[in-house]
């Protein structure tokens, strides 16, 4: 059933008002237009579990996976939670506040369903009074006048719901009602008009700041282009999700729920093409992470309540292994990272060591145990079992509801050491631990918050970020830290000290043009070489640019050779080769000497060699920031004006306290050879540049 987003304004509040007197039960029967697949469970459902869950949900809470997490819900200050709703929540503060209340609401209702806590119960019940007070529920209009919701109207009509399955018999009918007449109100059509608009951008008479809520900080960004910007991005499928969950809980007891989730499902349908068939998200973990669990949640409870089986809408395998790809752990020192506020009263999050991620563009958290989780008991995959029990950090309850312990696990599989996704990110490692070595290059197309990172590196060893991409970049252009995002705050090629083709932040973090390719890859036994093309990208600001290349070529465990190739038609400039160090902590150092530079962290140094050249010099600097607004070194290498380049640098790496081995750089026709040994072992290599774009890589040993 289709229905126009004017006939569903006018229908919902009439429903919402006739909804308490209803009586019709959430397990009445299937409207014969879904023909579902049979249900997979006689009698009405909990949207994410069921009575007979409970004992493993409680057993998970101890389980050494999950008693950290667990304990840290426990440990919340009951008091200041208690102080913060019922004297200082702001109810036209949509993006602190109100997200503050649902994270207490989300708590306070699921330590209630395994504890049976009476002060938890009192807790979640005046977060769900506080959120029901807020008049809307969302920092955005349509048209000037309907509330639509991008995050919290969509997060908290599904926090409310299953708070509902939570708190269960512990609430009267009238609280009942009132949650889902607020959900029907203020949710439902604040999710419906972000998917419609973001279906049918024509149909959008106009997207704006809701002028009744606290947002000045974001007020210079256009949403005019949002409603097809978004589209292709997480925010999309994050008012999709929560309207088909809200769907699937009215459906059957009000008419009009069935054209919601044929709108939800449709948009998640056309989302999907959004991640590659091998699952890999152009986003950034992070955002993969966010993305993926709402669209499982959304699988889940459309399984669970109704038996439509949406659960194979992507691969779901191939995204937990791009995940496990994108993961990135070290050493944890315990030294302090610097705060940044995002908006006022909204600190930027820190990313824990143990976590870490190959962070290119915003990503900014670690890898969820609950997909993994689902995951391995929707599709039994056994990887995403390892992922869930080893690698992933538990972050949210849903995982406690999917988790099961006696699940069978592997490692894995050896491919993955060397892994070009489809996005054409490549990472190549020795393994998956603290200790062992990551090597990631940024190449493929642009993204929505991506950095202007082409052909950037990232490189992990010995437990040490020595090769660096910045975390916590502004997401608003007035801010310092916006440069964070721009090429010369990357392990980047800049030509005449300007990197690539970049937005300038006014409609938000929005995808650029820019696009680099993988034009050569190749893994032998103990090394990896790729070859990324970035011409295209750099020519949208300087026309004469003709070539922008990066061949590494990576001798696991620990040596790693750039090859930089620029080219200009009818011009020259310099070309700067940047090589950032890892410093959040204030523990990175930086140095050169002659035709070398070396970093410096407490665990590990990266001894960078660069082939000598007429001109050619090496030295240390720092990003243009005030020493408030982060501190962050690195090694530049600089080629003299000239309309080719060809930059060789050969980088190792050590623990901290060992010598760095004796690699000669030897420039012969056509090319280069490396030979020597380090830590133990011989290397010898030849580098050959001719005709074709790729350049010939011969490794004898490594």
């Amino acid at each position: 059933m289709k229905q126009s987003r004017r006939d569903f304004l006018h229908t919902t509040t009439l429903l919402a008002a006739s909804l308490p007197l209803a009586r019709f039960p959430l397990g009445a029967a299937e409207p014969t237009a879904m023909k579902p697949t049979p249900t997979p469970a006689a009698g009405p459902r909990g949207l994410l579990f069921d009575a007979a869950d409970l004992p493993r949900i409680r057993a998970n809470t101890t389980d050494p996976r999950f008693a950290a997490f667990w304990q840290s819900m426990l440990a919340a200050d009951v008091a200041a939670d208690t102080d913060f709703l019922e004297h200082h929540v702001r109810l036209r503060n949509h993006v602190v506040d109100l997200l503050h209340v649902q994270k207490i609401l989300d708590r306070a209702s699921f330590i209630y369903l395994v504890n049976r806590d009476p002060a938890q119960l009192a807790l979640a019940k005046l977060a769900m009074r506080r959120m029901l007070d807020y008049p809307e529920w969302d920092s955005f209009v349509e048209g000037g006048k309907q509330v639509f919701g991008m995050q919290r109207a969509t997060e908290g009509t599904f926090a409310l719901l299953l708070a509902l399955d939570c708190l269960g018999d512990a609430l009267t009918a009238a609280e009942r009602a009132a949650v889902e007449q607020a959900v029907l109100t203020k949710g439902v059509p604040a999710c419906y008009t972000a998917v419609y608009g973001m279906k049918y951008p024509d149909r959008v008479r106009g997207w704006d700041w809701n002028p009744r809520s606290e947002v000045d900080e974001f007020r210079n960004i256009s949403l005019k282009r949002w409603p097809i910007i978004l589209a292709a991005t997480n925010l999309r499928i994050i008012p999709t999700a929560c309207l088909g969950i809200a769907a699937c809980y009215f459906r059957g007891r009000l008419p009009q729920a069935d054209a919601w989730l044929e709108l939800a499902r449709s948009s998640a349908r056309a989302f999907s093409t959004m991640y590659g068939s091998d699952g890999c998200y152009d986003e950034g973990v992070s955002y993969w992470g966010y993305t993926t669990l709402y669209l499982a949640l959304f699988a889940e409870v459309l399984w669970r309540t109704h038996g439509i089986d949406d659960r194979q809408l992507i691969n779901y395998p191939g995204s937990v292994r791009y995940a496990l790809t994108m993961t990135n752990p070290t050493i944890d020192d315990h030294r302090k990272v610097r705060d940044f506020q995002h908006v006022k009263g909204f600190t930027m999050p820190t990313i824990k060591p143990e976590f870490d991620v190959v962070n290119f563009g915003d990503a900014n958290g670690g890898v969820d145990v609950s997909v993994a989780a689902w995951v391995r008991r929707t599709h039994g995959d056994e990887v995403a079992q390892y992922v869930a029990r080893e690698i992933g950090e538990a972050k949210f309850v849903y995982g406690l509801i999917w988790y099961d312990p006696a699940a069978s696990e592997a490692a894995p599989e050896p491919a993955l050491l060397d892994h070009r996704l489809a996005n054409d990110i490549v990472v190549s490692r020795t393994g998956w631990h603290t200790l062992d070595t990551v090597l990631a290059l940024r190449s493929g197309g642009p993204a929505n918050h991506e950095h202007a990172d082409r052909n950037s590196v990232i490189f992990k060893a010995y437990g040490e970020r020595l090769l660096h991409d910045p975390f916590r970049a502004a997401y608003v252009r007035a801010q310092p830290r916006w440069l964070l995002r721009l090429t010369e705050a990357h392990t980047a090629v800049l030509i005449d000290g300007k990197g690539h083709q970049y937005h300038d932040g006014s409609e938000g973090t929005n995808a650029s043009w820019a696009t680099a390719r993988v034009i050569g890859y190749q893994t032998g036994p103990g090394w990896m070489a790729v070859t990324s093309d970035a011409t295209e990208a750099y020519n949208l600001v300087n026309d004469k640019v003709t070539r922008v290349h990066r061949t590494l070529v990576f001798l696991k465990p620990d040596v790693v050779v750039f090859l930089d190739r620029v080219a200009l038609a009818g011009a020259t400039a310099a070309v700067q080769v940047r090589f950032q160090a890892y410093n959040e902590d204030l523990a990175g150092q930086v140095a050169a000497d002659g035709n070398q530079f070396r970093i410096t962290r407490p665990h590990a140094t990266l001894l960078g060699r660069v082939a000598p050249a007429a001109g050619r010099t090496v030295h240390p600097g720092r990003l243009a920031l005030a020493e408030e607004d982060g501190i962050y070194p690195f090694a530049e290498v600089v080629s003299p004006a000239a309309a080719e380049h060809a930059i060789l640098t050969v980088c190792s790496a050590r623990p901290a306290g060992e010598a760095h081995g004796d690699l000669a750089i030897t420039t012969v026709e056509g090319g280069w050879h490396i030979q020597g040994s380090h830590g133990g072992r011989a290397i010898k290599l030849a580098l050959t540049v001719g005709a074709d774009a790729v350049p010939g890589v011969e490794v004898w040993s490594a």
